[in-house]
């Protein structure tokens, strides 16, 4: 047994390895999502914004930094890793400036058919002959004679509509000129945080071997999805090692004066490394990965899997294995089910986060107890430990607490009757409580993205379509209603895919108004009369729009290569079912709260097959839902478990002995943590799964042990010893600096002492005598 044990570690311990872990909020999208929820969940994983990383070069002057930013574009434009590294410089775009060039005609959206009338030719080449003259038009000027109208220049500005950051040395610099600016495209999905470390990484690398090739007094500051995933992934890595490192320290130190023998102390915690392993390996083989939540909470369940080495070796301190199994077991056994079952039914949760807590529970619980059963007295073999006496006085301490039953009872009915009066204030509605973001790291990244002009992809006007060109022509629909809003200032703006690729359609009917060359050259001749230019100079105009008239449209492979390319594909993406075209919004400078008029846009869509979506309100819905469905699923295990457990003990006194303190403790922990203040939100529902898993236990020994005459002391030991172990394991996770591990801390530590307290109070049978 103890050979297939470690055999089967072994196996665990490479597929851990192998388990690849996410801090994406997919934690808490649902697994058959909405229409409105796909594009949300596509946003969070694959979408542009989350490849974003926002970099400022800050420190030294001006020139320096320009410099520097341009060495970090040359270098991380040849790195793999980046699709796309932009600082502004117009040389990092010859490859999409030819592009605009080839296609001009079928780009612009000034070209209709008045453009080539006498008076439009007129209006626009006098229009150009003004900014090529500006020092903004010189790379434009040697191309005049072939695009008089400006075209180029027409594309280029619709493409750079919604803004583009302050100027400095040629390069992309912030407001207040004191950092340069580049704006880098992963080749990572957001969902990725393996390949958004590495990309984050090199960025850093590369900057620290310019500054040793020029040393001065310069800084780099990342910001973006992905490095705030990065850097939640490692704050949790570092806390669960940090803390599950003290939790085993404090843990072992108590069972030391306990055992006094290092043989049963790290035998005490197999069922608890073996459970944690287990849990970790089976969500990893089944969803694919492990979401950082999932594992921090394995962290966690260590302190309530370790109360079976307890239970173990101190309650055969004075028997051998066999009796252990026949007077202890079953009341083990009866306690793992019902941990079991309180946590299985988040199994069949629609959200993969609350299927992963559950399935990860569920296998370390049953795989901790397993442990305990077969390979713990094999390990074991007759050495087991000689625990302390329970002191003589221990006893009729536990036995007086029976005093405070009443006082105990309305606690926990002044607890109901406050959550009662707050229900609908007691959950927080967002995931803001749950954000492991600093509020250095939330400034800096308004910052850059308000420097940057880049988009937070929070407002959403969504197309559906059966293919590519009919999402594009759906794109350009919507983009004619969104105008008028932009001309009122009710909208900021929008992007669109069908501005980098229009539509085959609208190519075509571009090319319809151009004219011929003979047409050309009468209404040429016209414009410029009396003009200092003459047309026989603009041949390389006539000549350029005889070639587009007849030119194939510019299509999606035509954009290969170029950041062109990642422009369309982040905002045009196909599915299984069709397409999808998006158009984030931008707000109105100055609107309050950075909001947009929601019924307006709603209003003006109506009809044209475009949907608005506001992604912040459709996640906070979203988590509404997920939390709701939490909280029922929890109710629904502890239904499973008050049936269980009547099965088991047979009599309704006995079932509301053990039931009563498990649900006083609940009550009074989540009554008082809300009166401090404490925004209450998933992990904390969690914690109270884990009180009731482990307060179960607690309360079934209590009533047992206080039923039997002839009870061993040490079986009350062991509880006490188990208690204290899981308030210690749970105690430290208080400390972290994570919300989701902190909240389980603040709710299970003290919820398992409470549990052990209120059982000895309430547990109605008489004590032993």
């Amino acid at each position: 047994m103890v050979l297939a044990w470690a055999l089967a570690m072994a196996l665990g311990g490479w597929l851990a390895s192998q388990t690849r872990f996410t801090t994406d909020l997919s934690f808490f999208l649902p697994s058959r999502p909405s229409a409105e929820q796909q594009v949300l969940v596509e946003q969070l994983r694959e979408g542009v914004v989350s490849r974003l990383i926002m970099v400022a070069v800050a420190g030294g002057d001006s020139a320096a930094r320009a410099e520097r930013s341009r060495a970090l574009r040359e270098r991380l434009a040849a790195d793999a890793d980046f699709v796309s590294v932009q600082n502004g410089e117009l040389d990092a775009f010859d490859h999409e400036l030819a592009l605009l060039q080839r296609h001009r005609y079928t780009l612009s959206p000034a070209v209709d058919e008045t453009r080539f009338t006498p008076e439009g030719l007129r209006d626009a080449i006098l229009n150009t002959i003004d900014i090529v003259s500006s020092p903004a038009g010189l790379p434009f000027k040697a191309q005049f004679p072939a695009d008089p109208t400006g075209e180029a220049v027409e594309v280029l500005m619709g493409w750079q509509s919604q803004g583009q950051p302050a100027m400095a040395d040629g390069v992309w610099t912030s407001r207040d000129g004191e950092r340069a600016l580049l704006l880098l495209q992963t080749r990572a999905a957001g969902a990725d945080t393996d390949g958004q470390a590495r990309a984050a990484e090199r960025v850093q690398a590369v900057f620290d071997e310019l500054s040793a090739s020029a040393p001065g007094a310069m800084r780099l500051e990342l910001s973006g999805p992905g490095v705030f995933a990065v850097k939640t992934r490692a704050a949790i890595q570092s806390d669960v090692a940090r803390l599950t490192t003290a939790s085993a320290i404090g843990i072992s130190v108590l069972l030391w004066f306990m055992y006094r023998r290092w043989r049963p102390l790290l035998l005490t915690l197999v069922p608890a490394a073996s459970g944690s392993l287990a849990g970790l390996v089976v969500v990893g083989q089944v969803h694919g990965s492990v979401f950082a939540i999932t594992a921090g909470f394995g962290a966690a369940l260590v302190g309530e899997a370790v109360d079976y080495g307890i239970y173990f070796f101190v309650q055969t301190g004075r028997a051998d294995s066999g009796a252990w199994r026949q007077r202890f077991w079953p009341t083990i056994r009866l306690g793992v089910a019902t941990s079991m079952l309180g946590f299985g039914a988040l199994l069949f949760a629609g959200f993969p986060g609350l299927a992963q807590l559950g399935l990860y529970a569920m296998t370390g619980v049953f795989v901790a107890a397993l442990t305990t059963r077969l390979v713990l007295p094999a390990m074991a073999g007759h050495d087991v430990a000689r625990t302390p006496e329970l002191p003589a006085w221990v006893t009729p301490r536990v036995v007086a607490l029976q005093a405070w039953r009443w006082p105990a009872l309305g606690a926990a009915v002044l607890a109901l009757a406050y959550l009662v009066s707050q229900h609908d204030r007691l959950w927080a509605p967002d995931l803001s409580a749950l954000s492991s973001v600093s509020l250095e790291d939330a400034e800096r990244d308004a910052r850059l993205r308000g420097d940057l002009g880049a988009p937070d992809a929070r407002y959403m006007v969504v197309v559906r379509a059966p293919d590519r060109e009919a999402a594009l022509r759906g794109a350009e629909a919507a983009a004619r209603r969104l105008d008028p809003l932009v001309a009122q200032g009710l909208i900021g703006g929008y992007d669109s895919p069908a501005r980098f690729l229009p539509s085959e359609a609208l190519q075509r009917e571009r090319q319809r108004s151009l004219p011929t060359p003979d047409a050309l050259k009468r209404d040429l001749a016209l414009a410029l009369q009396g003009q200092p230019l003459s047309a026989d100079r603009l041949q390389p105009f006539v000549e350029a729009v005889a070639r587009a008239r007849t030119a194939e449209p510019m299509r999606r492979e035509d954009l290969d290569d170029s950041a062109l390319a990642i422009a369309v594909d982040s905002l045009l993406q196909p599915h299984t079912d069709g397409w999808t075209a998006l158009l984030p919004l931008r707000p109105a400078p100055g609107a309050a709260d950075a909001g947009l008029p929601a019924d307006s846009l709603r209003a003006a869509l109506e009809g044209s097959g475009a949907n608005f979506v506001d992604l912040k309100q459709e996640f906070e819905s979203l988590y509404g839902e997920y939390l709701g469905q939490a909280i029922t699923l929890s109710l629904l295990g502890l239904a499973g478990i008050v049936l269980v457990l009547g099965a088991s003990l047979r009599h309704p006194r006995r079932l509301a002995g053990v039931m009563l303190p498990i649900a006083a403790a609940v009550l009074i922990v989540i009554a008082v943590l809300h009166g401090l203040g404490v925004r209450l939100h998933l992990l904390h529902l969690i914690g109270t799964l884990l009180i009731v898993a482990v307060g179960s236990n607690y309360s079934l020994f209590i009533e047992r042990w206080r039923r039997d005459p002839e009870a061993d002391p040490q079986a009350l030991l062991s509880v006490l010893v188990a208690c204290a172990t899981t308030a210690i394991g749970f105690g430290v996770l208080s400390l972290s600096s994570v919300p989701v591990l902190q909240a389980v801390g603040v709710t299970v530590a003290p919820g398992a002492v409470l549990a052990l307290l209120l059982s000895a109070a309430l547990t109605p049978a008489e004590a032993p005598k």
